[in-house]
């Protein structure tokens, strides 16, 4: 009976214990949400809703200054702490900078490292503050536009692998940006925040100058711009957002606050059209640099087209991100002049957040000179980039078993997941299996229906249009017949394609005018099959490339047969 008695006062003493720790945590939770947004609230707040709830007598002077004199009044309040700042963010940007030179050290060096690092007298001045929302997680992001001309004194201690050293200043740094505060997350204990986090977000202006004490750089030819080079790498690498330094305030473990990545954007660069003539002889000799962060080992170079201001690349790039809601993919076309500096014909971007996470956005982007100056009417050319992004906590539809055990690309991972549906137990035999790769394989069926508003190419203002239709990897050609005198002609012809490769495949479609002893060229469409692959059947028009008007509606189908290659047969053929 006594045994009973306890065993029944323990269990009564331990729910009790269970449900006083739950109540006591979902208090203590509800707590913190209503901090979060008691401080949200706050930072909202303007100077007239603050008036409402004290008297005017009870402000502290900066409460009631406007905008510019709040400025004005946090630049002045830098100023004074700005020697005991320097001391800090000195030993700061050493300790975190000074690896991450050695990482892109230039190969003509031996060692890179500061000698003297100070930031000088001269403190930075506040141009602008804003107070972000952030809906995701309890935490404050503030955003200060700084602009600083400095009077540092860094001196960076370098040896080249002749022996040689060099004391190198950099001199005259003018540096315009706005910075990223987060301080979070939010506690109970004052000051009210655990940790603070600092980034450069927008690097608006960057000048500095190079100089070696008791010599010139230039004497030593192609160190200046390697150096350069170097630093601004290192920025880029060690502060710039979305890379964050992490301050704690109050103990605790603020792991989940550095950078990590979140998912995976690949980029498909299709083709460009129309793009600007560099060359005075001949034509450009195009080539594409597709980057998220511009960083030398994460940028991605495409193959050089030569001769061409229409190049069709087809190429496939992953890129992995980090912040979806901030970071772009941008692309850049340049000239190739071999040995010379290649020559800029233009650029573009996409950013992130515009894209819906796993699905596939094809868009044609204009070409301009200066992503930041949007002043350039020049037609600069057209560049085609199919963008899929997905989140690494994305929920598929079908479980993929090829994520981990195979190399794939996010498109082959989706083509693949839909194409197998849930039969995640047939492939689950093939993980044991040395590294495969996934070919699309299968047959296209393409319906030629009819042709619009085609260009007249005879005398009579009529044409007597055909087409001939390809894929870029095989030498398959298939011709319609041709329609006499007409601009828009009815063929509902269909052909059929045995496709290796749909992934890594196009297809090609060249409309001609039919003459008697030749043919004259109207105009083309160039479609990747990733639209065929993922809906398998579907209908649409196109409109000519190179021709003044004209489309062609067509009726694409996919009859997929998937199958595997070794990735040693097939290297070649993978992404670069």
């Amino acid at each position: 009976m006594g045994f009973l008695v306890g065993l029944a006062l323990g269990i009564a003493v331990g729910v009790a214990l269970i449900v006083g720790f739950a109540r006591s945590e979902n208090s203590r939770a509800a707590r913190r949400r209503q901090l979060a947004a008691t401080v949200a609230s706050f930072s909202r707040m303007t100077i007239e809703d603050s008036r409402k709830l004290l008297p005017s007598d009870l402000y502290p002077s900066w409460v009631v200054f406007s905008s510019q004199q709040k400025l004005k009044w946090l630049n002045q309040e830098l100023i004074k702490i700005w020697p005991f700042v320097d001391q800090a963010a000195s030993q700061l940007i050493k300790t975190s900078v000074e690896p991450v030179l050695e990482q892109y050290r230039p190969i003509i060096l031996a060692s890179l490292k500061f000698s003297k690092l100070t930031l000088g007298t001269v403190a930075p001045q506040f141009t602008g503050i804003s107070i972000l929302e952030n809906n995701k997680e309890s935490g404050i992001v503030m955003e200060l536009e700084m602009n600083w001309d400095a009077n540092p004194s860094i001196i960076l201690d370098v040896k080249t692998r002749l022996g040689v050293a060099l004391p190198i200043q950099v001199k005259d740094i003018g540096f315009t940006g706005v910075f990223r505060l987060i301080f979070k997350p939010l506690v109970e204990e004052l000051p009210c925040f655990g940790a603070v986090c600092f980034s450069l977000r927008k690097k608006k202006k960057l000048d500095f100058r190079l100089k070696v004490i008791g010599g010139e750089i230039s004497a030593i030819p192609g160190i200046s711009d390697a150096l350069e080079d170097t630093i601004k790498n290192a920025i880029e690498d060690s502060i710039t957002w979305p890379v964050r330094k992490v301050i704690p305030i109050i103990p605790g473990d603020y792991s989940d606050l550095e950078l990590k990545p979140v998912g995976t954007l690949e980029v498909k660069l299709v083709q460009a059209r129309d793009l600007t003539n560099k060359d005075l002889i001949g034509k450009s000799d195009p080539f594409a640099i597709v980057y998220v962060r511009p960083l030398p080992d994460k940028m991605k170079r495409s193959k050089t087209i030569s001769n061409d201001l229409n190049p069709i690349w087809n190429e496939h790039f992953e890129f992995i991100i980090e912040d979806a809601d901030t970071q772009s993919v941008t692309v850049k076309i340049y000239d190739d002049d071999g040995i010379q500096v290649s020559e800029l014909i233009g650029c573009a971007q996409v950013r992130l957040k515009d894209l819906q996470p796993g699905k596939v956005k094809d868009v044609w982007l204009k070409l301009v000179k200066d992503l930041e100056i949007q002043r350039d009417r020049k037609d600069r050319g057209q560049v085609h980039l199919e963008l899929l992004y997905c989140p690494f906590d994305m929920k598929e539809e079908a479980p993929n078993p090829f994520r981990q055990q195979f190399s794939m690309t996010s498109l082959e991972r989706t083509m693949t997941s839909m194409e197998n549906g849930s039969g995640s137990t047939s492939f689950d035999r093939l993980s044991s299996r040395k590294k495969r790769d996934i070919i699309m394989r299968g047959v296209l069926s393409v319906t030629v229906i009819s042709g619009e508003d085609l260009p007249a190419m005879d005398m009579n203002g009529k044409s007597d249009p055909y087409v001939i239709l390809s894929l870029k990897k095989t030498k398959t050609k298939y011709k319609t017949r041709v329609v006499n005198e007409s601009l828009n002609p009815v063929w509902n012809q269909t052909f059929d394609f045995v496709v290796e490769d749909g992934l890594h495949d196009m297809l090609m479609l060249e409309v001609y005018d039919h003459d008697t002893f030749s043919r004259d060229y109207m105009g083309r469409c160039i479609l990747t099959l990733t639209k065929v692959l993922l809906e398998e059947d579907y209908i649409e028009s196109f409109n000519l490339e190179g021709a003044k008007s004209g489309k062609l509606n067509l009726h694409l189908k996919w009859s997929p047969q998937p199958i595997m290659r070794d990735l040693r047969e097939e290297d070649s053929s993978r992404f670069r």
